[in-house]
């Protein structure tokens, strides 16, 4: 098992450095009894960076696991279980992740909002752009200028974004299943890392790195639009403007 730094507060996200000690060896794939590192899920990519160690430093190119993280490195690395090691978090990557993600929430409430419940039924969150997938919904031109003024309307707001732990029986007498896609996760999760944002605009389980205000995201810019059949429609996004970007904290956790 590995201990997810990042899942601490939504101000771990902010973290770029760690120390950590070895607990296994797979080849090129590198353990750790705790990691900042996201290993990819719930439709967020991977971050990247190094591995620093006894032997010098080691570039992280993949990094994937549920309960132990594998941290896959490039390069003959001579770790051995018990070796201490710090990590460095590509800071460009991990903060348009958590941008990416935190846009995703918002637009995901909006569209639940505006559009008849419509469904998020699937993200990709990527540094550059990130898609979602509605159901049922068809956007048409006029659908989609709402939505970028509605969104774009609520991060000049400036909202806080927030997360605690609920259960499932908390969250799901403030928010609709449907909603929280309460349905996608498995029945033996009882307690969950619930993201909001303002006054409940968006509130769902979430894993995912964010940054604690919509002001850092900039605007949204919707790419395009595209139909994925049977009433799903997938929209393409990336972030414009001078949004309010801050730097990692310069201590190590």
């Amino acid at each position: 098992m590995t201990e997810k730094l990042y899942l601490k507060t939504l101000d771990a996200g902010y973290y770029q450095h760690f120390d950590a000690v070895v607990t296994a060896v797979e080849g090129n794939n590198i353990v750790l009894d705790r990691t900042l590192f996201y290993p990819l899920g719930g439709g967020q990519h991977w971050d990247t960076g190094t591995l620093s160690g006894p032997n010098g430093n080691l570039d992280v190119t993949e990094v994937r696991g549920r309960q132990a993280v594998h941290h896959t490195v490039e390069d003959a690395h001579q770790l051995e279980p018990g070796d201490e090691v710090r990590g460095s978090i590509d800071w460009e990557t991990r903060y348009a992740h958590m941008r990416m993600h935190t846009a995703q929430h918002l637009v995901s409430g909006i569209v639940y909002e505006h559009f008849n419940g419509a469904r998020t039924v699937g993200n990709q969150i990527h540094a550059h752009s990130s898609r979602i997938d509605f159901n049922p919904i068809a956007f048409d031109e006029d659908m989609l200028s709402i939505l970028t003024e509605a969104v774009n309307q609520r991060v000049d707001e400036a909202l806080p974004v927030t997360d605690s732990v609920m259960t499932r029986a908390e969250i799901n007498a403030i928010m609709p299943p449907d909603r929280t896609n309460m349905d996608l996760l498995p029945s033996s999760v009882t307690e969950l890392r619930i993201v909001q944002i303002g006054n409940r605009l968006d509130m769902c389980p979430c894993a995912g790195t964010h940054v604690t205000n919509l002001e850092e995201i900039g605007h949204i810019n919707i790419l395009e639009k595209k139909s994925k059949g049977k009433g799903t429609q997938r929209i393409k996004y990336d972030l414009i403007g001078s949004p309010q970007l801050r730097q990692p904290y310069t201590t190590t956790l």
